[in-house]
């Protein structure tokens, strides 16, 4: 489930604040679009590699040190991180673009 984790604060990370990052790391706008873009390929792998733990561990019989396991952490936390992702998908669905240029109003100048 720690890969599942994982890989939706990857997804979050590079789909709503790749900006930031690439900002922070001082990168260009292709290296912006390549940390996008390989933020999203990772989280892909390693979600699905979380997945398959995941189906397979259900399908084995349990041992007996399996019962000190708590699920219930990593289930809430994975249950916010989804929770957070559609948030944030819901918020920039709605406002618009903050870098967009504002339209000039008639008698408006443009300053060079």
């Amino acid at each position: 489930m720690r890969f599942v984790a994982t890989a939706l604060i990857l997804i979050i990370i590079s789909s709503f604040y790749h900006v930031q990052v690439s900002e922070i790391l001082s990168l260009s706008l292709s290296a912006e679009n390549r940390l996008y873009s390989l933020g999203i390929f990772w989280a892909a792998a390693i979600g699905v590699y979380g997945v398959l733990l995941i189906t397979i561990g259900l399908l084995l019989s349990p041992l007996k040190n399996d019962f000190k396991i708590r699920l219930t952490p990593l289930f809430i936390g994975i249950s916010l991180m989804v929770c957070l992702f559609f948030y944030l998908l819901s918020a920039a669905i709605e406002r618009p673009f903050r870098d967009e240029q504002r339209r000039l109003r008639p008698g408006e100048t443009i300053n060079i």
